[in-house]
């Protein structure tokens, strides 16, 4: 029995962790999806500030951010620190709302670009 408490104990530190999380209270809505080398169009409420998640596993805090893609409502999550989400939020300061965005490379060399016109 100790053996078995011994082997599951990270489990304990596991679930503190996850209690620790902010919860997301927002609706569930399907995430926005990037194909690569096309461009995405979509646009952003600015109305209210952006709810956040904080990723405790890879220690960033994520954006969640509702967007219009196609007349459907979805869901784009992005890294506070990634590229886009800092040129996203100066555009929206001033007065930006849609956005066209292309992915370049993926999996570990993924990169998404603002596309201006």
């Amino acid at each position: 029995m100790e053996e078995q408490t011994n082997a599951t104990s990270w489990l304990d530190k596991e679930v503190e962790e996850l209690d620790k999380q902010k919860k997301f209270t927002g609706e569930k809505l399907p995430a926005l999806q990037f194909e690569e080398n096309k461009i995405v169009t979509f646009t952003i409420d600015f109305t209210n500030p952006f709810e956040t998640y904080e990723d405790t596993a890879n220690n960033c805090t994520k954006a969640i951010i509702n967007v219009t893609h196609k007349e459907e409502k979805k869901i784009l999550w992005l890294n506070k620190k990634n590229p886009l989400y800092i040129e996203i939020v100066h555009a929206g300061r001033l007065g930006q709302t849609e956005f066209k965005v292309m992915q370049v490379g993926n999996k570990a060399n993924t990169k998404y670009n603002l596309v201006k016109e």
